[in-house]
Formats: C-alpha cells, sequence, structure tokens
C-alpha cells in the first residue's frame, strides 16, 4: 500500500495518559486511534485497533510505570506494525525501570536493558520504529536500545528553567541538589540560569543510614530550589531541605521531572513545613491528583511534541 503522506499523525493513548494524549492530539493536530480493550475472565488482555493504521504515520503514548502497561504497549505497537503503519513512534514521557541501569552487585538484574532489548523487537515499519524518551535517570539508557530502532532522550532543561526562574524571583536563589550524585543535572540546570548550584555531601554511617555532613555552597540569607529528576518517596527530598534550611537558608522549594510519588508521598512533603513550592511536570500519571493536594504541575507536550516532529 502507498504511504498516506498528507494524512494527519494517528495518536494512540494508554491509559493513564489520557490527559496528556489531549494536549498532544493539539498540538499535533493528530486523529485519535480508536482502541478497543477489554479483559477475558481469567484477566487476559484484549486489545483490538478499531482505526485502519496501513499507511499512517503512528504515535503511542504510554509510559512505561509498571510491567501491565509495558506488555500492552508492546503488544499494540507489534500490532499496529503488522497491520500496515508506515512509520511508529513510541512517546514514553516516563521509563519507568531507568533506576535499575546498571548492576552494582553480582547478580542483579539491570532492567532498563532487559526492557529496552523488549521494545527493540518490536516489528519496524517500512519508514522505522522511533522512541522518544523523556530526562532518564541515566543518559546511557537509549543505547539499550538494538538494531534499528532510532531514539530521542529530550532534555526538560527549558521547562525547568521557566519554573525556577518564577520560583525564584527577584530573589537570590540557587539550585540545589539532595546530593552529589545528581551534580551534572543540577549544574546545567544551575548554568542555564546563570546561579550557583549547591550540593550536599553525604557520609555512609551503615549499610542503611547516611548523615549530612556538608554543603558545598553558603546557602546564608538566599532561597533554594531543589531539583532532582524523580520524587518517590520524598525522604531524600526532605533531608536536603532541612539540611539547606539549617545553613541558614531562607526558604525552599522543589522541583522534578517525575512526580512517581508513593502513596501518601506528596502529603508528607507537603505537611513538612519544609517547602514553599512543590513543582513537577505532567510525565507521570501521579501528577494529576498533585493540584488538589497543593502542588503544581506543568506540562511537558509542548516538548514532547517537538521530540516527535524532531
Amino acid at each position: 500500500m502507498i504511504p498516506n503522506f498528507e494524512a494527519p499523525p494517528l495518536l494512540f493513548t494508554l491509559t493513564p495518559y489520557e490527559p496528556l494524549g489531549a494536549e498532544l492530539l493539539a498540538l499535533l493536530g493528530a486523529e485519535p486511534g480508536v482502541l478497543e480493550v477489554r479483559a477475558f475472565p481469567d484477566g487476559e488482555r484484549y486489545q483490538r485497533l478499531i482505526t485502519d493504521v496501513r499507511g499512517r504515520s503512528v504515535i503511542i503514548l504510554a509510559g512505561t510505570t509498571s510491567d501491565t502497561i509495558t506488555l500492552q504497549l508492546y503488544d499494540l505497537a507489534c500490532a499496529i506494525s503488522k497491520y500496515g503503519a508506515d512509520l511508529l513512534t513510541l512517546v514514553i514521557p516516563y521509563f519507568g525501570y531507568s533506576t535499575m541501569e546498571r548492576a552494582m552487585m553480582p547478580g542483579e538484574v539491570v532492567t532498563a536493558k532487559s526492557r529496552a532489548r523488549l521494545l527493540s523487537n518490536i516489528p519496524a515499519p517500512s519508514r522505522g520504529l522511533r522512541v522518544v524518551l523523556l530526562e532518564l535517570h541515566s543518559a546511557g539508557i537509549p543505547h539499550y536500545f538494538e538494531g534499528d530502532v532510532t531514539t530521542h532522550h529530550l532534555d526538560a532543561t527549558p521547562v525547568l528553567c521557566a519554573v525556577a526562574r518564577r520560583l525564584g524571583g527577584d530573589h537570590d536563589f540557587v539550585i540545589g541538589s539532595c546530593d552529589a550524585g545528581r551534580a551534572k543535572r543540577v549544574v546545567a540546570l544551575a548554568n542555564a540560569l546563570g546561579v550557583e548550584a549547591a550540593f550536599i555531601y553525604k557520609r555512609r554511617v551503615d549499610g542503611s543510614t547516611t548523615e549530612i555532613v556538608g554543603i558545598n555552597a553558603n546557602v546564608l540569607g538566599r532561597e533554594v530550589i531543589i531539583y532532582d529528576d524523580m520524587i518517590r518517596s520524598g525522604g531524600t527530598l526532605m533531608g536536603a531541605a532541612r539540611a539547606y534550611l539549617s545553613n541558614g537558608a531562607t526558604g525552599v522549594s522543589a522541583i522534578a521531572t517525575h512526580a512517581v510519588f508513593a502513596p501518601g508521598a506528596f502529603e508528607r512533603l507537603s505537611s513538612s513545613g519544609l517547602f514553599k513550592h512543590i513543582v513537577c511536570t505532567n510525565s507521570h500519571p501521579s501528577a494529576q491528583g498533585l493540584p488538589a493536594l497543593g502542588g503544581e504541575v506543568i506540562s511537558v507536550a509542548p516538548l514532547l511534541a517537538e521530540g516527535i516532529w524532531g
């Protein structure tokens, strides 16, 4: 079949990314792909493409937030390729296995690599298979994808800079880190803003406990905006906030790309009284409930749209 280059791209959005998908539809001028999904009595999933994908450029929006969603993405992508799509783009705002990107101890499973290999086995349509990723925990993960897959790793710095400038306002502020392990990303954000970066140094007390032993920058009388790529339990973030405040910071705010948030985590952060603002993007579905709890959510839809067209 001759590819239909005149038709708009098709966008299939998997649960629970519908709000972000609606934004992308408008920005891309895309057509929504219709998919029937139901479960058999034994729990096995049934999927059927209602929209004809033959000769079309197709986009799937789905973060790998669970093994179930990851397999649904894989199954759907294989079917779209089989039924004649011309080009297939997987948009993964949150790659959920990125913290296991390498083995630190013998016998550990490098899940990020095995999941990348799984997605690499999706049959490529005639014009290729593309994967768009956002703000990965490790910059090396795109290289885990194999074969003819083309990966695009998007940097969230433009979005985060806008937020940090607004939060910092006319105050003297620094971009802070929870620990020295995120130094490279924190320095990049601080340099983009033209401000100083601050790091916390820790010492391991025993196998499960660390203590803060110092801060590299003078935060006395200054605002601190802590940046991290993701927030899960929030414990490390609260420890960092206490350290900056005890060293004379006038206030602390937190910004993060991925609002993962384990159950009750945001409530603990909010009720701690440590933070003026907590701002995350909508790259993870958990962000959807934050505004009702006092958090702020900013959209990465424009950034993803640029990555898709790029």
